[in-house]
């Protein structure tokens, strides 16, 4: 399976969505969390922070696991961080990989539709009420 990363960011009771590009071979035009694919040598740790940077110009100073979802249709296992510090400011969007990036409050992103993985449901849930 491939080794993917995602970081939940949460903030005063939100969290961060990015709406997949278009073009996206997978989940395409879905809401979906900040991450990518871990790449050869690194620990998931490292992957978050070089694909956090990449796609919203921030650097995760304070994070912790939050979960491991195994998603057979894609092949892949998600790594998901709960990211409640960082350092650089606000989030942006940068590159390509997404077509919009936007707070959401908990309770809303949990019934959003178009989530990626349903299975995002009751972690957003979870994590909102522990943060």
């Amino acid at each position: 399976m491939t080794e993917t990363v995602c970081a939940i960011f949460m903030r005063d009771g939100a969290v961060l969505l990015a709406k997949r590009a278009a073009h996206k071979r997978t989940y395409a035009g879905c809401w979906d969390f900040v991450g990518g694919h871990v790449e050869p040598g690194e620990t998931p740790e490292q992957a978050l922070i070089r694909e956090v940077r990449e796609e919203t110009g921030v650097t995760p100073v304070r994070f912790r696991p939050a979960a491991a979802i195994d998603d057979a249709a894609c092949g892949a296992t998600y790594h998901l961080f709960l990211v409640d510090a960082w350092d650089g400011g606000e989030p942006v969007m940068l590159g390509d990989e997404h077509d919009a990036l936007r707070w959401f409050p908990a309770a809303e992103a949990a019934v959003l539709p178009g989530l990626a993985l349903d299975e995002y449901r009751g972690l957003i849930t979870r994590v909102s009420t522990a943060a």
